[in-house]
């Protein structure tokens, strides 16, 4: 499978004391849970250009070496109910990358009732709290996922020739990720009819999980839409993305 380069940025981060969960009730009674010893919590706020806007995401270190094997997926489950954010990402460390190798993490994303096998925002903000809070002197980590191993470089901002890092106050952090096939779509009547007759340019379908890919004539065209969300549960997919062409100078 091939791999993509995104480039974003995040700026916000709020540390805060992991949630406290030692037994889950059961039916059957009070069942112990096999958690880590010790974590720490961060909630990150990705896609942002200041505070408390952007895409929050829950991110847990588990920080002894392994552990992400080791602790009950029921506990990270449960942590993730607790945070009650569309994903919570779980981090363990892995030695396995050998000396000199950039350094290397589990890593797993729950939502509030289940595992994922891919997040995009939880992988920006985990990256994001590992370079600002755990790692600030390197410059490119990697995550084993379910989705293969996944990398995250410091980049320059966009136009800047100055180092990778900081500028301004924001870290921009590039992200490799899978490349998904997408396949060519006829279900141009009925989005025109879901997006309030928004000038669609083309419409794909992903090849592995369906979702409807819509691109616009511009940004400003996204921005602006009126989506009918009656309309949005009609469809035949799991989920539908609207994008466009960013603006001339914008750097994405």
């Amino acid at each position: 499978m091939g791999k993509k380069a995104i480039r974003y940025a995040v700026v916000s981060t709020t540390i805060f004391p992991s949630p406290v969960l030692h037994s889950q009730i059961c039916p059957e009674g009070e069942v112990t849970l096999a958690r880590p010893s010790s974590s720490v919590s961060s909630q990150v706020d990705a896609f942002a250009a200041e505070p408390f806007k952007g895409n929050p995401a829950a991110v847990c270190l588990l920080e002894e070496e392994g552990a992400s094997a080791a602790v009950d997926d029921r506990w990270m489950q449960s942590v993730a109910a607790e945070f009650n954010l569309s994903e919570t990402a779980f981090l363990a460390r892995d030695s396995s990358g050998g000396a000199g190798a950039a350094p290397r993490f589990h890593l797993r994303w729950f939502t509030p009732v289940t595992e994922v096998d891919l997040c995009g925002h939880a992988t920006l903000a985990s990256a994001h709290f590992l370079f600002t809070t755990v790692l600030p002197e390197h410059g490119k980590l990697e995550f084993m996922t379910r989705s293969g191993i996944l990398t995250a470089k410091k980049v320059p901002a966009p136009g800047s020739t100055g180092v990778p890092g900081e500028e301004q106050g924001k870290l921009f952090i590039e992200l490799d990720f899978p490349m998904i096939g997408f396949l060519e779509c006829n279900e141009t009547p009925s989005i025109l009819e879901t997006l309030n007759g928004a000038p669609i340019v083309s419409v794909h379908k992903s090849a592995t999980d369906g979702d409807l890919i819509v691109e616009l004539s511009s940004g400003k065209e996204v921005v602006n839409i009126l989506p009918s969300i009656d309309e949005i549960k009609n469809l035949a997919c799991r989920g539908l993305i609207v994008t466009g062409p960013a603006p001339a100078g914008s750097g994405l």
